[in-house]
């Protein structure tokens, strides 16, 4: 039975990806000084997710929006990524963003506060 629950959820899973891919929304448009300040930034970012998740989909959509290349990992069982996640972060779940400021890591694993959190670092136009 779990066989055919994890192929629906698989199978659901790439049916949303595949309509994110194709209603991706248009980038945040920053001055090439600007989105180079952003890019160092999030070079102290990684995204911890699933491809199929849909609330990992969310979070993407929400950085490609925002116009942030931020590292994903996939943490799926048996991944060096996962083992991290779990150990640093403290849980398996996706997504996590892992921020690292000031020699410290800082995990989220909502979301809507993952998005929230973008959203006001990063989201007007500098």
């Amino acid at each position: 039975m779990s066989i055919i629950v994890n192929l629906v959820r698989n199978l659901l899973g790439c049916i949303i990806a595949f309509i994110d891919v194709i209603t991706r929304p248009r980038k945040l448009k920053r001055s090439a000084q600007a989105q180079h300040a952003v890019k160092q930034e999030v070079k102290a970012m990684a995204l911890y997710q699933f491809f199929a998740c849909p609330f990992c989909i969310k979070t993407r959509r929400a950085l490609h929006r925002l116009n942030l290349p931020i590292e994903t990992r996939n943490a799926k069982k048996g991944t060096s990524f996962r083992a991290e996640l779990e150990a640093q972060g403290g849980k398996g779940k996706v997504p996590c963003l892992r921020v690292s400021e000031n020699g410290k890591d800082i995990w989220m694993y909502e979301s809507n506060d993952i998005i929230q959190y973008l959203e006001q670092r990063f989201g007007s136009v500098r």
